[in-house]
């Protein structure tokens, strides 16, 4: 969309939206200068992406031009961040192959419903800097089309094995390896995918996510015949959602799913009304939830979302079901960007001064939806500003428990106080729905296609992304559980052409031990860290660790300019 056809937009937008207001009389409204703030920075927000894209945007490679390889690179998965990659790869002058099991692009994209868009701003997801978003919080469609864009401007469409699952990935000794494979020497591995017929790469980014299918609870009562086919049968592959907002698997409800085994079939108990997946949601007619009591299993980002969703569609009421507390921030870029400069990824000694703005804030009203376990920097939280003023409003209960069976009327829930835990004793209650909404999360992506050796025991992987044991392997956006603005930003690149940057200089790079004292390093910065030192990080904690990556190591300060924005590495055409 060009610069001009994007202002027209907002024009129109801000004319039908005044012309609307003084329709109906509605003077306050149409003198706000709220939306006149609201409607300036819209017009600055897309000449600000244009000035970026004309400042960073990778070269294009001529279309019929022979480019000399400066090497090969393999990138398994075809969602936002594989795309992403391989288009900056292609950019520099490398052969790049993507492997994707199904056969279209997106990733965890294409299997959200289409009401889900970003939970953060999107200056803070711009996966890649040819991406021109139309508004701050672009829905699916949005991003699926600059994902397409992007694939298609770079010429990777050639270059993609869509309906190919990679099930190997070996090791070929590397020709330029004088000791042969030998990382403690800066040595690396060529690698083959499957059985080779693509030739050896001499590095592979794996951008499988860490979401995979969508995940089905069976629980006790719930009929043989559900939703649950439709939306099996239509979610196939992996990847990045939502800017950290999209939900884990829930660990809690594994006993629950041992269950699966005894095939409950229901019978005269089992729950009457229509079961979705939280991801297949929208598919619903409006006649399944106008006037109706919704219940929405779940209380992570795609529950929160389905709330939204069914009150949008006309739901009398709906009804959430958590059986752990989360944090709850709003969407507000200037308040999401201070959250993500929270150095060091964990709670802080200062870290009850968020705490307490968040409660007295955004929380005031409905504090007994607080987390009183944890704090905000020690899981993923939610970015959403209707679900509390809905709990508010009475549109929506929440309900703390642990999920017994379904019911031929709704629900029944061991109902717990707020100050438990998952299992402890409470109340039982039969909570009415004629809607059921799972919002489960997702399985966990796999990575045994990787030798095992690449990990070793007691090590993460170095710069959270390269393995331990060879530098040439990476594992993009696919090894972290928790962040905060960690996902679809501009380290995609930077990531990327540190990988590039250690295929072209032997110099730059780093040995087994090297790497092994990285992470020596950072157990002793995050020791007691909640869950791992690893397991959350946030976008200032990333930033610190590429520029001491660079600040101790004069012999990559060359290559900063190209790190950072990508410049001075370009096509060697034949």
């Amino acid at each position: 969309m060009s610069l001009a056809s994007m202002i027209a937009k907002d024009i129109e937008r801000y004319r039908s939206s005044e012309s609307k207001a003084f329709s109906h009389g509605n003077v306050l409204d149409f003198l706000s200068p709220w939306k006149m703030i609201k409607f300036i920075s819209a017009i600055v927000y897309a000449m600000c992406q244009r000035i970026i894209t004309l400042m960073y945007k990778p070269h294009v490679p001529k279309r019929h031009a022979t480019v000399r390889s400066r090497g090969r690179v393999a990138v398994i998965g075809a969602g936002m961040s594989g795309i992403s990659a391989a288009a900056h790869a292609f950019s520099h002058g490398f052969d790049v192959i993507i492997y994707e099991e199904s056969d279209h692009l997106g990733g965890i994209w294409a299997k959200a419903n289409s009401s889900s868009g970003l939970q953060l701003h999107s200056i803070l997801y711009r996966f890649h800097p040819a991406v021109v978003w139309s508004r701050a919080f672009p829905h699916k469609y949005e991003i699926l089309k600059e994902l397409s864009r992007v694939w298609r401007e770079y010429k990777l469409e050639s270059r993609t094995r869509f309906g190919v699952r990679v099930t190997s990935v070996e090791r070929v000794s590397s020709p330029e390896a004088k000791d042969d494979y030998n990382p403690s020497r800066h040595g690396h591995a060529q690698w083959k995918i499957n059985d080779g017929s693509d030739g050896n790469f001499d590095a592979v980014i794996v951008a499988v996510g860490t979401c995979g299918d969508a995940k089905w609870i069976r629980f006790p009562g719930m009929p043989k015949e559900s939703h649950q086919t439709s939306s099996d049968s239509s979610s196939s592959s992996s990847s990045d959602h939502r800017g950290e907002g999209q939900d884990q698997p829930h660990e809690g409800y594994q006993h629950h799913e041992a269950r699966e085994e005894r095939k409950v079939e229901g019978g005269e108990d089992s729950f009457r009304g229509p079961i979705f997946h939280s991801s297949q949601f929208d598919s619903a007619q409006i006649d399944d939830v106008l006037g109706r009591t919704v219940v929405v299993i779940g209380s992570g980002a795609s529950a929160v979302e389905a709330v939204e969703t069914a009150l949008a569609g006309g739901a009398a009421k709906c009804i959430m079901l958590a059986r752990e507390d989360k944090w709850i921030i709003p969407r507000n870029l200037f308040l999401d960007v201070l959250m993500a400069m929270q150095p060091f990824g964990r709670e802080m000694p200062m870290g009850f001064v968020w705490e307490e703005f968040l409660k007295r804030w955004h929380y005031r009203g409905v504090e007994h939806l607080v987390p009183p376990f944890h704090g905000p920097f020690e899981s993923t939280p939610v970015v959403n500003d209707k679900f509390l003023p809905y709990v508010r409003m009475g549109k929506c209960e929440y309900v703390r428990g642990d999920i017994e069976r379904l019911t031929s009327k709704g629900v029944l829930v061991n109902v717990r106080q707020r100050v438990s835990k998952a299992g402890d004793r409470g109340q039982r209650m039969e909570i009415p729905a004629d809607v059921i909404v799972l919002a489960t999360g997702y399985k966990p992506t796999s990575v045994d296609f990787l030798p095992k050796d690449l990990f070793p025991e007691g090590y993460e992987l170095f710069l959270q992304n390269f393995s331990m044991e060879d530098w040439s392997i990476m594992l993009l956006n696919s090894a972290h559980v928790d962040g905060i603005g960690t996902v679809g930003h501009v380290h995609i690149g930077i990531y990327t052409r540190i990988l590039l940057m250690l295929m072209m200089d032997f110099k730059t790079r780093p040995s087994t031990q090297d790497m092994k004292v990285w992470v020596h390093d950072v157990h002793y910065l995050k020791h007691g860290a909640t869950g791992g030192v690893l397991r959350l990080f946030t976008y200032i904690e990333l930033t610190l660790w590429l520029g001491l990556y660079y600040a101790l190591r004069p012999d990559r300060w060359k290559w900063l300019p190209f790190i950072l924005f990508g410049w001075g590495v370009h096509p060697q055409y034949a």
